[in-house]
Formats: C-alpha cells, sequence, structure tokens
C-alpha cells in the first residue's frame, strides 16, 4: 500500500480500498458530527460520548506494517507523517524525559519496592527507549512495549534486547500486578481500542502502582486557533484526540481514577529547524519566514503550546 501527498491538503493520501468507517472506538455510537474534511478523512465528534476522532481511518490490520514503518521514524514529510529524524533527536528526548522525572517522584517517594527491590516500570510504544533510558538512570527496573520493527531495534539498542518486547498490549505475555508503574507517552492517541488497552495496563499495575499518559489537548487554545492546521492533526497515526473530560472519561471506564491532569510538563526541547518545518504547516510564506532558523541546526529550545495533557491516574480499587 503506498503513500503519496495530498497537495490539496495537509492528509497523505491512501488508496480508498486500504481505509475503513468506523463508528465510535469509545462507547460504540454510530452517530457523530463533522468537524471537517481533509482528503480522503474527516475528523468528527462523538455525539454520545463527545470524542473526536479520525473516519475513515487505515485498516487496523495495516497500521503497523504501513504507517510505522522506517519512513514514520525517518520523514521527508513530518509535518503529515512521523518525524524528521527521531533516532536524531535523542538528547532531546532524553532532556524532555528528565524534566518529567518531577511527576514520577511527586507519586514515587522511593525507586524501591518495600522488599528493596527496584521499581518496575512499562513503557507502551516505548519507541527507540529514551524515556526507558532515563528510568533506568533513575534506579528503575525498565521494560518497553514497541510493536515497530523499524525502531524496535534501536530500542534494544539504546536498553538490552531482553528489555524490550514486540507486539500490542493485550498480547503481551507480562506478568499481572508486576508493574509499579505504566506509561504511555503520545501513544494512546494511535491505539484502535484505547479502553481495552488501558484496561490491560490496569491489570499489569502491582497494588500502589500508577498510570501516566501524555496525549495531545483538542480543547486546546493552539487546537481552536489553529484549526485544521493544528500540527497534531496527523490522520493516518493519531486517530483519536480527547480533552480532560473526554479522557478522564475513557479512564472512568477502564477502572481508573484520575489523580491529576496538567499540561505544565507537557512543553518538548525541539531544534530551530523543527519549529521552522512546523510553522510551514500554517502557512507555505510562513515557512519561508521561518527559514533562517534552519541555519541553527540542532540548537534546541523549551515549547510548550499547552496543547498537551500530561495525566496521572491509579486503578479504582
Amino acid at each position: 500500500m503506498g503513500r503519496a501527498s495530498n497537495p490539496s491538503g495537509i492528509a497523505p493520501s491512501f488508496p480508498k480500498e486500504a481505509l475503513q468507517d468506523v463508528d465510535c472506538g469509545i462507547c460504540g455510537s454510530a452517530e457523530n458530527e463533522p468537524q471537517f474534511q481533509d482528503g480522503a478523512f474527516s475528523v468528527v465528534a462523538c455525539s454520545s460520548c463527545g470524542v473526536t476522532f479520525v473516519t475513515p481511518r487505515l485498516l487496523d490490520a495495516s497500521l503497523i506494517e504501513n504507517v510505522y514503518d522506517e519512513s514514520y521514524w525517518n520523514s521527508s514529510e513530518a509535518k503529515t507523517h512521523g518525524y524528521s529524524d527521531y533516532a536524531g533527536d535523542a538528547e532531546l528526548y532524553k532532556r524532555t524525559y528528565r524534566d518529567r522525572l518531577a511527576i514520577v517522584h511527586r507519586h514515587f517517594s522511593s525507586t524501591r519496592r518495600e522488599d528493596g527491590s527496584p521499581r518496575r516500570v512499562l513503557d507502551v510504544g516505548c519507541a527507540a527507549g529514551y524515556f526507558l533510558s532515563v528510568m533506568a538512570e533513575d534506579d528503575w527496573d525498565i521494560s518497553g512495549l514497541e510493536p515497530s520493527d523499524a525502531i524496535r531495534v534501536r530500542a534494544e539498542a539504546e536498553l538490552g534486547k531482553e528489555n524490550v518486547s514486540g507486539g500490542l498490549l493485550g498480547m503481551d505475555d507480562f506478568e499481572p500486578r508486576s508493574f509499579d508503574l505504566v506509561t504511555f507517552w503520545d501513544v494512546i492517541e494511535h491505539i484502535p481500542d484505547p479502553r481495552a488497552a488501558l484496561v490491560r495496563a490496569g491489570e499489569l499495575l502491582a497494588p500502589g502502582g500508577l498510570l501516566i499518559i501524555e496525549t495531545q489537548d483538542v480543547s486546546s487554545r493552539a487546537a481552536k486557533v489553529l484549526g485544521k492546521k493544528w500540527q497534531h492533526y496527523k490522520h493516518a497515526e493519531h486517530i483519536y484526540h480527547f480533552n480532560p473530560a473526554t479522557l478522564t472519561a475513557l479512564l472512568d471506564s477502564a477502572g481508573f481514577d484520575s489523580l491529576e491532569n496538567s499540561g505544565r510538563l507537557g512543553g518538548k526541547y525541539v531544534t530551530f529547524a523543527f519549529v521552522a518545518e512546523r510553522v510551514g504547516r500554517i502557512h507555505p510564506f510562513l515557512s519561508f519566514l521561518a527559514s533562517p532558523l534552519r541555519l541553527l541546526g540542532q540548537k534546541a529550545l523549551y515549547i510548550n503550546l499547552f496543547d498537551e495533557m500530561i495525566v496521572v491516574a491509579k486503578p479504582r480499587t
């Protein structure tokens, strides 16, 4: 199945036979309210539960093979698909996650269990393993789950093969109640059945364990101002768009109570070249104006548009 650029919009083009119309994957409702159309994709809001999602979308069976291949992690069209150079930005990701350790430390006063063994963390969709690398520095016992063959080899090199598994959550062989922390960093919006994934995460959490999710906030000021050109509308990969209310409702339906939801640490360290690339999504002239930023290359800055939310939740007892 081939991908092609779509000169009339921001979405890549796919053959019609590669797409499927879907009802709401959260509540099952077939009723929705269109938000906008982009190429073959429609972004809609469920009339029942309110969650925003993409329909039609790529067939579930084709997502891993045809979206998260090598071109996803080294994309020439990163403003619409994937990342320009995921591996090349390793230190920026690690710097971001070191800042986000503040969230972990706020909820876990020690990296050790009562028996003296290290606490265990599972990162779902661990990509190249950069979050887990930071957690290993913090003395956690680490495990990663990554379905993309193209990037999992980098995670294995970063973390050791024994600490990385392939496949999908729900098809794993992890021991129930064996992790103190399960994380979904920029992942839940990619999963066709996010409720099932969260239920499985709850099964894997030990007593006192916590869940951390980061995802984009479709109700944020940035999303409203930018409209269909919001940088997180990447329809082949971001198939759900949550806001605080719909994410809380999803967690509740999966058996979790939300403890906090904040965008304060939702920013990222990025390169000036990244900034120049993304403003080009808004208007080509802005890309021209921002082109001098590319001369700064890999110099980094911290950006937080407060359009991403980090949620900490605990399984309901």
